[in-house]
């Protein structure tokens, strides 16, 4: 009997019906179904990293966002440079006001202030003669003023000036006998409401205040310079102050074709005699506020141009509003994004995404963007009521528009990082700004220190050491190498011992901070850079989220997609000379 050959038992084909036969289908479809998720989500992964350009070439998707934020740039920057020069008219208006109160008010004003006051006298007729020299001016306003002035209501609605004098309640002083003796309690009382000045009432507070109107100065002024409330004992004496409303109407604004302004100045003169050092500093302040004119009657173009500038302002809100909408739902789709990728890579991989991947999906140009159109918007309509008279708050407006537009201008280095050259600039400040932050607080620490010794030891000696605010401006100028040799030379030599010590805080802080701190500081941005460098000659670490895109099913899938996506960075496997391409957001 002849050997028969073993034969293998053939592989039986599941039938088509079977249990088996719709397993493996169904096996089959979810991983079909699972690699195409992948895919879609590696297609995405791969758009929201791509460039404006790179986006149009592969989706033919229009640029919104890049357009509207060039033309938010030109139309934002436009309105805050005619903002700029409408409110350069009035500081203008405000400072030529300030400087003409201090020469009609004021005494022998010589047109320049002795320090953080205008001037000062020495001798009690001096006094005297300045405070009725100011009064006596404020009567005589309307005669002698250049200005469109005219007399204002104080708080109590009443049109006039009030004079109030403080001192301390009782005591007597014997210089030559060194005999003090003096109650320094400050009480507030007042005196009544314009009463005649010979009919004052004193009472138990020693803060006395009279109201003088025009009709009590249109008597004979021997009558209230007389008085006892004038009679002042420079003992005890700590200040006098005069205080009156003036009301004014800026004019120049119509050779500029806007509306004008009515102002109400408030000033105050204060004869500061607290130092009791025989020398009474004289201040002037003039607090300016805007008013809605009452009554404007104005022929010509004016009020067309005004409608013009509304109507610009108006289009500007629509250009930000525009730009909000996109960027907040770029951020929306943004995160919901990220939430499919790390729901995938958990699911996938069995572990979570790290931060820095996580991070990238936050773009953070989208939220400066956001920020700066708020306060354009919110700017904007200021200015509008600003400029259609109803409102007068011309420092809000200026601090939002000007902060807007700083934002807008940062916001183009975005579009600038998708080039190698800027984005070397972004990089290395992305990677040095948690170690200057770190470097600055211990630095911070030394600096305050200086300033607290500079303040308590120095500050009678110099007048750049006499509170805390100058001596932290002076050493800043120090370390810029600004006004060294002022400094130096500025120490008075009255104590030999403090102007010692002089030379050594001032040499040491030199020698610490430009010397070392300084080059220290400068060393960690270089250090950063030089990293930036090498790792776009050698490559980028690379994360998670870029090894995921990387990743290609197949090589003609690859070929396929390429000609679509003719810039994109992550499908295809990268030349030696593009390792400096990391995604960008």
């Amino acid at each position: 009997m002849a050997h028969q050959p073993y034969r293998f038992p053939q592989a039986r084909i599941p039938e088509r019906g079977s249990g088996v036969f719709r397993l493996t289908v169904r096996n089959a479809m979810a991983r079909h179904d699972s690699e195409m998720k992948e895919e879609c989500l590696r297609e995405d992964l791969k758009f929201y990293f791509m460039s404006p350009c790179e986006k149009y070439r592969a989706r033919c998707q229009i640029p919104w966002k890049l357009g509207l934020q060039i033309l938010k740039i030109v139309m934002v920057t436009t309105q805050l440079v005619r903002f700029g020069l409408s409110n350069q008219l009035v500081v203008a208006f405000k400072e030529d006001n300030t400087v003409a109160f201090k020469h009609l008010f004021l005494k022998g004003y010589s047109g320049t202030d002795e320090d953080d006051y205008s001037c000062s006298v020495y001798t009690q007729e001096d006094a005297y003669e300045s405070i009725f020299f100011a009064i006596n001016q404020y009567h005589q306003l309307k005669d002698i003023t250049l200005g469109t002035l005219g007399y204002g209501e104080n708080e109590d609605n009443r049109i006039g000036l009030k004079v109030c004098k403080q001192h301390y309640k009782k005591g007597t002083m014997f210089p030559s006998n060194e005999t003090l003796n003096i109650d320094n309690d400050i009480e507030l009382g007042t005196a009544g409401i314009y009463p005649p000045p010979e009919r004052m009432i004193s009472l138990a507070g020693v803060f006395y205040c009279v109201h003088l109107d025009l009709q009590d100065l249109s008597k004979d002024p021997l009558d209230w310079k007389n008085s006892s409330f004038f009679r002042l004992e420079f003992y005890r004496l700590l200040q006098v102050e005069i205080s009156f409303h003036l009301k004014g109407i800026d004019l120049q604004t119509i050779h500029s074709r806007e509306l004008p302004d009515c102002y109400v100045f408030q000033n105050t003169i204060i004869f500061d005699n607290k130092a009791h050092s025989g020398k009474i500093k004289i201040y002037f302040d003039s607090d300016a506020k805007i008013e809605e004119c009452k009554d404007l009657n104005i022929f010509g173009s004016t009020q067309k141009n005004t409608q013009y500038v509304l109507v610009f302002d108006a289009f500007v809100i629509v250009i930000c509003l525009a730009s909000l909408i996109l960027c907040t739902r770029s951020i929306v789709l943004a995160l919901r994004l990220r939430k499919r990728f790390l729901n995938f890579f958990l699911e996938k991989y069995k572990r979570p995404v790290c931060d820095t991947d996580q991070w990238k999906f936050i773009n953070g140009w989208y939220v400066l963007v956001i920020i700066s159109d708020l306060m354009t918007i919110i700017g904007s309509i200021l200015k509008m009521e600003i400029k259609a008279k109803n409102l007068t708050n011309y420092d809000l407006c200026s601090i939002l528009l000007g902060t807007s537009t700083l934002l807008v201008w940062v916001g183009v280095i975005r579009y600038l990082g998708y080039f190698q050259a800027y984005n070397v600039l972004i990089l290395t400040m992305q990677a040095s700004l948690p170690k200057v932050l770190r470097f600055c607080a211990c630095a911070g620490m030394i600096y305050l220190g200086y300033t607290f010794c500079g303040w308590i030891v120095l500050g009678p000696y110099h007048d750049k050491f006499e509170n805390l605010n100058t001596v932290a401006e002076c050493l800043f100028s120090l370390v810029n190498g600004d006004d060294m040799f002022a400094t130096f030379a500025q120490i008075q030599q009255k104590s030999i011992l403090v102007w010692l010590f002089s030379r050594l805080y001032l040499y040491s802080f030199i020698s610490l901070f430009i010397y070392m701190i300084l080059s220290l500081f400068i060393a960690l941005i270089t250090d950063s850079y030089d990293t930036i460098k090498k790792f776009q000659q050698n490559g980028f670490p690379e994360t998670d989220l870029q090894e995921f895109l990387k990743e290609c099913s197949s090589k003609e899938e690859y070929q396929k997609e390429s000609s679509a996506f003719l810039s994109c960075i992550c499908c295809r496997r990268r030349k030696r000379s593009d390792d400096y391409l990391i995604p960008i957001n």
